[in-house]
C-alpha cells in the first residue's frame, strides 16, 4: 500500500483542528437534540430500515446502509479528544454497539479531501477504518475489501479530531458486504455462520448481489449491511429496502 504523504497532512492539519474545535461541539449538540428522531440515513454508521423494524420475515431481510465510520482503540481517542475524554452515546446499535456524537476527519494523500467519519463504540482493541470504494479514490489511496477486523496489511490513513493526530500504517479497509443473524433466523434460511449467499434486492434498479457473508450470534438483529455504493448502486434509498435470499453459495 502507499505511503501516507504526511507533509501534505502536515499542511491542513492546524487550520482543522482550529475548526473541528468549534464545528465539533455545534454537530454534538445538534445529534443529541435529535436522538429520538428516526432518519433513512443520519451518519450514525447504519440507517434504519423504512418502517423502523429490526427483523424480516421468513423470505426478507431489511438492510442497513453503512456509511463511513470508524471504530476506535481507547489510546488513539485519547489522541484524538483528549485523555480522560468517554464517548457520548448518541443510537443504540445492534451487538452493543453505538453510534457515537463524536467525529474525526479523515486524509489520505489527497489533501484537498477531508472526509468527515462517525465514531463507533464501544472501543476496540485495535483501530478500523471503514470506507467506502468511492471515498478510497476520493482519498488517493488504494483501501482494500476486507472482513470487518482483518487490517493486517491494509490501508494506511491519518486522523484528526479535536486534540491531535493519529497516523495509523494500515487499519483502513472497505468492509465486505454481510447480513448478521441471530440463530433463530440463521436456521429459517438454513444457513450457517460464515456462509457465503446471494441476495436479489428489488426495486428499478435492484439486482443480485454474491459472496455475501453471513454471521450469527445470539446479539444480532437480523439485517444486511451494504455500503453507500452498493446501495446507490441499486436505488436502496428509494426502494423497498429488502432482500430476498438465494441459496447459499459456499462456505469457508
Amino acid at each position: 500500500m502507499p505511503a501516507i504523504n504526511e507533509q501534505l497532512v502536515r499542511d491542513t492539519i492546524a487550520k482543522i483542528l482550529a475548526e473541528m474545535a468549534v464545528s465539533d461541539k455545534i454537530a454534538a449538540s445538534q445529534m443529541l437534540a435529535t436522538n429520538k428522531k428516526t432518519l433513512p440515513n443520519n451518519g450514525s454508521g447504519y440507517s434504519n430500515f423504512p418502517d423502523g423494524s429490526k427483523g424480516g420475515s421468513n423470505s426478507s431481510i431489511p438492510i442497513g446502509v453503512s456509511a463511513r465510520h470508524i471504530h476506535l482503540c481507547r489510546e488513539h481517542f485519547y489522541t484524538l479528544y483528549g485523555i480522560g475524554s468517554e464517548l457520548t452515546h448518541h443510537k443504540s446499535l445492534m451487538g452493543g454497539q453505538f453510534a457515537a456524537a463524536e467525529t474525526v476527519m479523515l486524509v489520505g494523500n489527497n489533501a484537498n479531501t477531508l472526509l468527515k467519519a462517525r465514531v463507533l463504540g464501544p472501543f476496540r482493541k485495535a483501530t478500523q477504518v471503514e470506507v467506502s470504494l468511492t471515498d478510497s479514490r476520493n482519498l488517493g489511496l488504494l483501501v482494500p475489501l476486507r472482513d470487518s477486523g482483518d487490517v493486517c496489511g491494509s490501508a494506511p490513513i491519518t486522523i484528526i479530531g479535536p486534540k491531535g493526530v493519529v497516523v495509523l500504517k494500515e487499519g483502513c479497509i472497505v468492509a465486505r458486504r454481510h447480513i448478521h443473524m441471530p440463530p433463530a433466523s440463521a436456521a429459517a434460511f438454513g444457513v450457517k455462520d460464515n456462509s457465503l449467499v446471494q441476495v436479489h434486492i428489488d426495486g428499478p434498479r435492484g439486482g443480485i448481489l454474491s459472496d455475501v457473508l453471513v454471521r450469527i450470534d445470539a446479539s444480532f438483529s437480523l439485517e444486511m449491511h451494504i455500503d453507500t455504493d452498493e446501495a446507490n448502486a441499486l436505488g436502496v434509498g428509494a426502494t423497498p429496502a429488502v432482500s430476498f435470499l438465494a441459496q447459499p453459495e459456499a462456505q469457508f
